[in-house]
């Protein structure tokens, strides 16, 4: 079949052996690849009930169905598995250059199962697959085994590309992940964990096998349209960095939503990065501060003005971009090692990192946080939740749950870089207080207990996003009611109204330019309509490998349902794709529910929902119905309201009645 390489690709490290085995084109057809091809496969061959960092958990490296056909912005690979980190369906997501080198392999799809009896890593050259010796590359960083793996691969017109864990993922820690591109990480779920417990440190991919669209000039047409899109915008040429706060409270705050241009958006992306966000987000709420208890009067501007944009760009050697993308939102930056003195050189902090570190902690030390970031990139270990795991322990630091006396004489107070950071490296290494924060907050909390639970924010285990519900409760919804809890790029009222899903098809509502935010607060049909179709569409895009960003860019502009349509030579309706999407979204809640997980039992901490509401700041006094409105989104997904479990209609209607 056009687009799909048609086959995937069987290791057990238990017995060192690998075969591969043919796709049916109508598992394409109804799950596409990536994301769906991943839940597909480990529903039917995972037993349930597993043990997450045992040898029976499959992890799975998958690529888009979109990847290398000549489309844009469709560079991005997942890993799937069962997460040691919630106990349900693990997923998380990467951009670099991963994704096509599995399918030049030959394979749209790499599934490991088993456990080594010692470290070893993955060589896979076309379909011939070796199982080498690794032992030389444990306790080694991600990005130094990523560049030796490199230089011995890299070989003979060969061009490599590999995944690698850390020193996070070799210590299983539960909120590791599995690093690519020198630093960039598949970092949610827990990923990395699951292949530090089968001693698996890389997996390296040398392949050379061509990847077809039916229509590969309709292809060309596509691209060039969002390109050309993207040109015209002009608005990154008139504005500055000290710009964005006001702006953002112009455009995101205040008692009216404003419907933002999402090619707009991503003008401002191709020249400073997600990190426009952390100046766009903050007067207008959508930064969480302080544990999700503060606001930006906790945050003022003397901290948020040393995030501005432009101070984070003048440190940008080069830019970088992830496979096939016309946006090129990343960066590579030079910051100064505070131990020493030593000029170093790493990835650009992306939005995530950079408020995970700074304002929910009340650190505005921006060369702290750029070797903060540093240093998690090259352990495995993601930033959201190390941050929200930090903020943890510094507000039960402060409330006298902890002493000194506990953290072995770190001062864990608000702000405290110096502290935070000696915190980081101790979590890396599972050395002294930082081994009891290593695998998150929930852990971390059953852990000191003496009602610490109620600083633990955190969603069926895994730490939200940084993005507030508070202001855009679509973005709140799926911290609680998604099968990978926690999750920020799900959906969120803003993304749906930058995408204009309404304007290709009739089934989406359409939204208006302005209308009042009290209408987002409600637990409503349309509002869980906007909520379903969100997630159906996100299911779409992570099957294609496409990048959130260029989703949000706008459908008209980045015109993925026609892309599907030229890479396969299938003639589907947008309608349609969004199915494929519901049959993605339900399986994975099905995953969850085979393994014992009570969806209503995976809701956000309250206090994130505005229960008790702020007192002071952009969201003051705001909550979110979040039991009235997941209610109403799993029934516009034809599942029961209450428990989260798909009815056996349901699964008739959309082709899973089988399973």
């Amino acid at each position: 079949m056009n687009a799909s390489m048609g086959k995937i690709l069987h290791i057990d490290l238990s017995s060192g052996q690998a075969h591969s085995e043919p796709i049916p084109d109508t598992v394409y057809e109804q799950f596409l690849a990536g994301l769906g091809l991943g839940v597909h496969y480990l529903y039917k061959n995972m037993p349930a009930g597993c043990d997450p960092l045992g040898a029976d958990n499959i992890l799975g490296f998958v690529s888009g169905l979109l990847t290398g056909t000549g489309s844009l912005m469709t560079g991005r690979w997942l890993v799937v598995c069962k997460s040691p980190l919630t106990g349900g369906w693990g997923d998380a997501n990467c951009g670099g250059t991963f994704s096509p080198a599995i399918k030049r392999c030959g394979f749209d799809a790499i599934f490991v199962r088993g456990k080594a009896d010692h470290p070893v890593y993955v060589l896979v050259e076309n379909e011939h697959v070796s199982i080498r010796d690794a032992r030389h590359l444990w306790g080694k960083d991600a990005i130094e085994s990523e560049e030796m793996l490199l230089a011995e691969h890299n070989q003979k017109g060969k061009k490599a590309a590999v995944a690698v864990i850390g020193q996070a993922g070799e210590g299983l820690s539960l909120i590791s992940g599995i690093c690519n591109a020198g630093g960039r990480i598949a970092a949610r779920s827990g990923v990395g964990a699951v292949m530090g417990s089968k001693q698996l440190k890389a997996v390296v991919l040398c392949g050379s096998q061509p990847i077809k669209a039916a229509k590969p000039e309709r292809m060309k047409e596509l691209s060039k349209h969002y390109t050309m899109s993207l040109r015209k915008q002009k608005l990154q040429h008139l504005v500055s960095g000290g710009m964005f706060p006001l702006l953002g409270r112009v455009l995101m705050g205040g008692r009216l939503t404003k419907r933002i241009d999402g090619m707009l958006y991503a003008s401002l992306l191709k020249k400073w990065g997600t990190n426009v966000s952390n100046s766009l987000g903050m007067l207008c709420g959508d930064d969480p501060i302080m544990n999700w208890k503060g606001s930006v009067k906790d945050y003022g501007a003397h901290a948020y003005r040393r995030m501005n944009p432009d101070l984070i760009n003048r440190r940008e050697v080069r830019k970088f971009s992830c496979y096939g993308c016309a946006i090129g939102c990343g960066g590579i930056c030079q910051f100064k090692d505070a131990t020493s003195g030593e000029i170093k050189e790493a990835h650009k902090p992306e939005y995530e990192s950079i408020n995970a570190l700074g304002a929910l902690l009340l650190n505005s030390d921006l060369d702290a946080i750029f070797q903060i970031n540093d240093l998690l990139n090259r352990a495995g270990m993601d930033s959201i939740s190390a941050g929200g795991t930090i903020a943890f322990a510094l507000e039960c630091y402060e409330h006298g749950i902890l002493n000194d006396e506990d953290t072995g004489g770190l001062a864990l107070h608000w702000g405290n870089a110096a502290g935070i950071m000696q915190l980081v490296k101790q979590m890396i290494a599972r050395e002294g207080f930082g081994a009891l924060l290593a695998d998150g907050v929930q852990m971390a909390a059953q852990r000191i207990g003496k009602g610490s639970e109620q600083f633990a924010v955190h969603a069926g285990g895994q730490e939200p996003g940084m993005h507030d519900g508070r202001l855009d409760p679509q973005s709140g919804l799926p911290y609680s009611a998604d099968p990978t809890p926690g999750r920020h790029t799900i959906g969120s009222g803003l993304y749906y109204n930058m995408a204009q899903l309404w304007k290709i098809t009739a089934s989406a509502p359409r939204q208006p330019l302005v209308y009042p935010r009290k209408r987002e607060f409600k637990a409503s049909e349309e509002n869980a309509r906007i909520s379903m179709l969100s997630s159906c569409l996100k299911m779409v895009l992570d099957g294609a490998g496409g990048c959130l960003f260029a989703l949000i860019s706008g459908l008209p502009n980045w015109q993925l349902f026609e892309y599907l349509n030229a890479a396969t030579g299938w003639q589907k309706s947008v309608d349609d794709y969004l199915l494929i999407g519901k049959r993605i979204q339900t399986l994975r809640q099905m995953f969850n529910m085979r393994e014992g997980i009570k969806p209503p039992e995976t809701a956000l901490n309250p206090r994130a929902l505005g229960n008790p509401a702020l007192s002071e700041g952009p969201l003051k006094n705001r909550s979110v119905p979040m039991e009235a409105m997941r209610e109403q989104h799993w029934q516009a997904f034809g599942w029961d309201g209450a428990s989260g479990a798909p009815l056996q209609q349901t699964l008739h209607e959309i082709g899973l009645a089988d399973l």
